[in-house]
């Protein structure tokens, strides 16, 4: 978007191929449902770009409603203010995918250094993460972070022939501080929308 006077002017990109358009649920802005598909379409018309009707929906999120967009899972429910609003998390599908990649590595480096396997997993980690954090993904997060802190455990055992975890040998402290193994578990909150066409 482009900033001229008090409006935001639209530049489209040429590879943005999927959108997602949210409607407020109060009863005053229901006309806006057929203004804004009607917009979309002359809008979709004038770049001679053809909407895929088979891949579009409408969903009505009020009413229990949800969908997958871009590996998030969207839902409406209530924020920690008390107001409703749109939850999106990381898909299951998404996590798994994830964790079946870093299991590949660590096997594919079972007999290497730890340090290694880190440097395989720590760009992985942070890159899914990255894309991630916008989201409602604390709870996901935290369970990605504790299945590699386990996973590097259990690496560390085996290379000294011994089973377990190693819980009271090795502090978490020691996995993120000492061996450099990826932390940056941090959830951006986006900055509330602003009123239709208004500036900051």
């Amino acid at each position: 978007m482009t900033r001229q006077g008090e409006y935001y002017y639209i530049q489209y990109a040429r590879f943005a191929d999927d959108l997602v358009i949210l409607i407020d649920g109060y009863r005053r802005w229901q006309w806006l449902e057929k203004a804004v598909w009607k917009r979309l379409l002359e809008e979709l018309a004038e770049l001679k770009v053809e909407l895929n009707r088979d891949k579009t929906r409408r969903v009505d999120l009020a009413k229990g409603g949800s969908f997958s967009f871009l590996g998030f899972d969207m839902r409406r429910c209530k924020t920690r203010r008390g107001k409703w609003g749109v939850r999106y998390v990381p898909r299951m599908k998404a996590r798994t995918k994830l964790l079946r990649r870093l299991k590949e590595e660590f096997r594919r480096h079972r007999s290497q250094p730890v340090e290694k396997v880190i440097d395989r997993i720590n760009p992985i980690l942070r890159g899914w993460v990255n894309y991630f954090r916008i989201g409602t993904a604390s709870r996901c997060f935290s369970y990605v972070r504790d299945w590699v802190e386990k996973k590097l455990r259990r690496h560390l055992m085996r290379q000294r022939g011994r089973r377990g975890f190693g819980w009271k040998r090795w502090s978490r402290q020691w996995l993120y501080d000492g061996l450099g193994l990826y932390s940056q578990y941090r959830v951006e909150r986006l900055p509330e929308a602003l009123p239709a066409g208004k500036a900051p």
